[in-house]
């Protein structure tokens, strides 16, 4: 199965079951620029669970529009966990949604440090029982990084609505 397919299948899947519990999602990307409203919004009717998201790219739009404290982006930088949980947290506010997903990495080619290296990327789930999050390290040029951190979210996201049925 090729990347996109595997996407639209997962898309498809946590379309479902959010349609079936009757809950509705916001996303908060940086480092997928978008890709992950774009895959949810793919699958016809998403606009029965999908409500919205914001593509904070940039420091200043994760500060001032999903409430990511300046204090936590300077001591944490801007790929971490807790921005993660941070930005997630924000855009489940903000839009007003039962979840949220967020995105925040370095999808290379260039933007590593040994400490924090290209590909490194976290995603943030927020519920109204709190907020968890994932690490990963992709090891594929910059539009290979994108599309696993999009296959990343959904994959969590799907694995959370089904121990949550």
């Amino acid at each position: 199965m090729t990347d996109n397919t595997e996407i639209e299948t997962l898309s498809r899947r946590v379309g479902e079951l959010l349609r079936a519990r009757r809950l509705t999602l916001a996303t908060a990307e940086s480092c997928t620029g978008g890709g992950l409203a774009d895959a949810l919004t793919n699958i016809a009717g998403s606009s029965d669970y999908y409500l919205g998201g914001v593509v904070a790219y940039a420091n200043a739009v994760k500060e001032h529009v999903l409430g990511v404290p300046t204090a936590m982006l300077a001591a944490h930088g801007a790929v971490s966990w807790q921005v993660a949980q941070a930005m997630a947290e924000g855009a489940r506010r903000l839009i007003g949604a039962d979840l949220a997903l967020s995105t925040t990495g370095i999808a290379g080619p260039g933007g590593g440090t040994p400490e924090k290296p290209v590909g490194l990327v976290y995603i943030g789930l927020a519920t109204h029982a709190g907020a968890e999050w994932r690490r990963f390290i992709w090891e594929g040029d910059r539009v290979a990084n994108k599309r696993s951190s999009v296959r990343a979210a959904l994959t969590l996201l799907e694995e959370f609505l089904m121990r949550n049925a």
